[in-house]
């Protein structure tokens, strides 16, 4: 009896030790520690995988900081850290898998492109803006005098140098009437999304991973358009009519490899009902745990 107990402890901790390691990356205005988001996220994860390491990323000292960063500290400058924070920690040397919401999503890509040691094995954006927004209908936190703020200098200059330098959802503003203004000066999409030439390492990095996971809000009402959250976006030129990733430049031209990686099975486009982040429990153990295990 004590011979077949030893056995099955040993066989949980081999378990747990096998778990891949999980790193997280919150939206705009949220917190590496919410309880009622990412906190409460990792607590779930970890629930259901025993012996997991889960790294939910603060970026600054504290969490007031961190929510601040989420607005006003230059994504590349974020992307840097994260980086950084990801190469010291030994939890992660042989590998990771993260988990990015929202802005979180495009921010962690940017890490599977620009940072390959240690390396990410698969990437899972929940509502995350691949080919950026273009409006603003709203912001967490709506009577906050920074979501009107945000608004006001978005329509004044999403692309001028001081606004690109220290607004991050300018960063990823895509306006279609103006292409050319957008692929000479936002900072850091038209940069990932390699719409002023290719890096080749860029591509070569993205398509090392196992799976890309791209969830798509089907009632989102933050978003515009929701389709860039499946890497779709509007037709050039107009702010009426969207297309599909598969019609896009981006994957005709396979700038980045997506076009490879969905013919090899990489690319896994899910749907849920309901506004932006808005899931259920049952919805995130049935879609998205899966792919964590």
């Amino acid at each position: 009896m004590a011979a077949l107990s030893a056995a099955v402890l040993a066989l949980r901790l081999c378990c747990a030790a096998a778990a891949v390691p999980l790193v997280i990356w919150h939206g705009m205005g949220d917190t590496c520690c919410n309880p009622l988001s990412m906190g409460y996220i990792r607590k779930i994860v970890e629930s259901k995988i025993p012996g997991i390491y889960v790294l939910s990323l603060q970026i600054g000292s504290n969490l007031i900081q961190d929510m601040e960063n989420s607005f006003f500290m230059n994504a590349n400058d974020q992307v840097r850290e994260v980086c950084s924070q990801l190469a010291k920690d030994p939890h992660l040397k042989g590998g990771y898998n993260s988990m990015g919401f929202s802005q979180g999503g495009q921010f962690l890509r940017a890490v599977a492109q620009r940072c390959p040691s240690p390396p990410m094995l698969s990437l899972i954006s929940i509502g995350g803006q691949h080919q950026g927004v273009y409006g603003f209908p709203r912001c967490p936190g709506e009577s906050s005098h920074i979501c009107d703020w945000i608004r006001k200098t978005l329509d004044l200059g999403a692309y001028t140098q001081a606004v690109q330098e220290h607004l991050v959802q300018a960063e990823y503003w895509h306006d279609p009437l103006k292409e050319d203004d957008y692929r000479k000066n936002s900072i850091f999409l038209a940069d990932i999304n390699q719409e002023r030439g290719i890096n080749e390492t860029y591509k070569k990095n993205l398509m090392a991973l196992k799976k890309f996971v791209m969830v798509k809000f089907l009632n989102d009402t933050m978003v515009d358009p929701p389709i860039s959250e499946w890497f779709g976006f509007y037709r050039s030129g107009q702010a009426k009519e969207t297309i599909p990733l598969k019609e896009t430049s981006l994957y005709t031209e396979d700038r980045l490899g997506l076009q490879e990686m969905d013919k090899a099975g990489k690319l896994v486009f899910l749907g849920v009902k309901g506004d932006h982040l808005h899931f259920s429990e049952e919805w995130f153990y049935t879609s998205i745990l899966p792919f964590l295990q």
